[in-house]
């Protein structure tokens, strides 16, 4: 079973296309939408049909969750003054720009999506999240103490917990057994399709391999590939310079951050 799973596209539909374009040549088994759709370019309602056109499974990202209530909060942790400005400015745009029936989709979107397999005479539980199993802006970061990790997966019951939301990839292997008697988790954060912000500009997205032999005993027989492609990232920045978003948000694509 290979599982495409893709998240925080963010209205940048050059990028979206430019996802498909790959991800079909690759033909996954499935394919899997964490969340935020829309914010911070121009074309959010060409995404959301896009996705609903395709039939995606899709969950809501904390953006998709302001904008599908119409309120003017997205549930994003600005660190400055500055960043909180530019982001009233992305969530007023997104809010004039979206239309009555994509705002009823993102509405309408499920908080996370599980899925069980069962293999070998055992279990395995795939939990996909926008920003964590306990809060859908809850950032994920690589650095997060491992207990804390550990914790928040086993409470999810999951055994793989894929999240975005952070647009920084990364995958830890973590053992929730003794050192005797492993029995590994896996932490996967899929990066951003449309804004990464791993210093990288090329559009982001990850392919997980669960073939019949996989086992949380295993710590190597899950197979994780982080997967970047090149989009069209001048159209985007454009798109934005050409709008009254802010100009910071066209300099944050041409550069990944």
């Amino acid at each position: 079973m290979r599982i495409a799973l893709f998240s925080d596209i963010h209205a940048n539909l050059p990028a979206l296309e430019a996802f498909f374009a790959d991800v079909d040549k690759r033909q996954p088994d499935a394919l899997y939408c964490l969340g935020d759709l829309v914010g911070y370019n121009i074309w959010p309602n060409e995404v959301i049909n896009e996705i609903r056109r395709r039939k995606i499974p899709t969950i809501a990202g904390n953006y998709d969750f302001g904008i599908g209530r119409s309120i003017d909060d997205c549930g994003c942790a600005y660190k400055t003054d500055q960043e909180k400005a530019n982001g009233a400015i992305s969530i007023s745009l997104t809010n004039e720009l979206v239309n009555a029936e994509e705002r009823k989709y993102l509405r309408s979107l499920p908080a996370h999506i599980r899925l069980e397999f069962q293999l070998n005479n055992d279990t395995l539980n795939l939990l996909l999240v926008h920003g964590s199993p306990r809060k859908i802006n809850e950032y994920l970061f690589e650095d997060r103490d491992e207990k804390s990790m550990l914790r928040i997966m086993e409470d999810a019951d999951a055994d793989i917990l894929c999240f975005g939301h952070t647009h920084k990839p990364y995958h830890r292997i973590l053992n929730a057994g003794a050192a005797h008697e492993p029995r590994y988790r896996h932490a996967i954060n899929i990066g951003s399709v449309g804004k990464p912000k791993d210093a990288n500009p090329q559009g982001g997205y990850v392919m997980i391999t669960i073939n019949e032999n996989a086992s949380v005993l295993d710590k190597e027989s899950i197979q994780v590939a982080f997967i970047r492609f090149n989009y069209d990232v001048e159209k985007a920045a454009k798109a934005v310079e050409d709008s009254r978003l802010p100009n910071a948000y066209a300099e944050s694509l041409r550069k990944g951050i």
